[in-house]
């Protein structure tokens, strides 16, 4: 008798500990909670690297042979903040492949493919060193990350997708470790 009691005591438990759960889901909505140490609705919005590293032009395996890395130099940004304040203004004109945001003007390690990517083209090289210029040849790939590399420095989230992008990349178009290029700063 007492066994019957405990097990229903405990069933009646469970099912209202589901119910108060399911209820505060539902009201949550499309409202993710705000993101804590093991919370996974950071990624809700994020672009899985797979899928960022395809384009719409076709991708032919010897087109990329390097991997540049820099800062954007600001504190904040995306595609389209990048475009205003470089002068731009289209974003379409950026002049890089992929932007990795900070958390302010995207999520925290939100990784946007351009439309240079998207087309497969290379970069404008009039703002890159006379040696990035020789070096590259049209194809290195150019990630920007939001970071002005002073005072405000990389996430953990944005280092951690870099790299993983930058790993997705080498493995779609055979990049060696040698040609790869981060900033002297990097972590």
């Amino acid at each position: 008798m007492i066994v019957e009691s405990r097990e229903a005591k405990v069933f009646a438990a469970l099912a209202i500990s589901m119910t108060v759960g399911v209820v505060i889901l539902q009201s949550l909505g499309n409202n993710p909670p705000s993101a804590g140490a093991f919370c996974l609705s950071r990624y809700t919005r994020a672009v899985p690297v797979e899928e960022a590293v395809l384009s719409r032009a076709a991708q032919p395996v010897g087109r990329w042979r390097r991997i540049e890395m820099y800062y954007s130099g600001t504190m904040s940004g995306n595609i389209q903040q990048l475009a205003f304040l470089s002068g731009l203004g289209n974003p379409e004109d950026i002049n890089c492949h992929y932007v990795i945001c900070n958390g302010i003007g995207g999520s925290d390690g939100q990784i946007q493919p351009t439309e240079k990517w998207q087309r497969q083209q290379p970069v404008n090289h009039d703002w890159l060193s006379h040696q990035s210029q020789e070096a590259s040849g049209g194809q290195t790939i150019f990630i920007c990350v939001i970071a002005d590399g002073e005072t405000t420095r990389p996430t953990d989230m944005q280092i951690q997708i870099t790299e993983a992008l930058v790993k997705g990349l080498c493995r779609k178009f055979d990049i060696q470790s040698e040609s790869i290029h981060y900033p002297s700063d990097w972590q």
